[in-house]
């Protein structure tokens, strides 16, 4: 193959790589409305608080390493007004409520199997979460999970916007 090939290679890789991640719900943006989607489970009222919309899936192992942490952050800043709210794009019920009875979580979860809100929102990857403020502004979005990082770093944002004045 020719330099010149090599490098239209190259960069179509990169272009390829690229335009997904400009894609989708970024910071500054109104994350969609949950209650026109085709949701399975109980959605929790949330309207005027901070909220952490978490899309996850049962095959993802950083997605099950992120669950008992974000357990903790509910109970610790759910008395000031947080909710977290865990969104599985698995397509079947089976592994999602195995994934439940297994994993206990803390915090609200809902399945995505029709694949609606996953499509909209365009999730890069799993886990992927969007932190929201009290007026449905997407403040921070945060794509992986990379353990006490991940979670001092959601904790911060999160308080931050829990003392913001509406």
């Amino acid at each position: 193959m020719s330099f010149h090939n090599k490098l239209l290679t190259g960069l179509a890789l990169c272009l390829a790589l690229t335009v997904p991640a400009l894609a989708g719900i970024k910071p500054g943006q109104p994350f969609p409305d949950l209650v026109s989607y085709p949701l399975e489970g109980h959605l929790p009222a949330h309207a005027g608080q901070v909220v952490l919309v978490d899309f996850w899936a049962t095959w993802c192992a950083p997605c099950k390493a992120s669950f008992p942490a974000y357990s903790r952050l509910q109970e610790e800043l759910a008395p000031r007004g947080f909710v977290l709210l865990a969104v599985s794009v698995d397509k079947a019920t089976g592994p999602y409520e195995e994934f439940l009875r297994r994993f206990h979580p803390a915090f609200p979860t809902v399945r995505d199997g029709a694949q609606k809100l996953i499509t909209e929102v365009q999730v890069p990857a799993m886990p992927t979460s969007y932190l929201i403020d009290r007026k449905g502004i997407v403040r921070a979005v945060h794509s992986g999970f990379h353990g006490e990082d991940t979670v001092r770093t959601l904790r911060e944002e999160i308080i931050r916007l829990l003392e913001e004045k509406s």
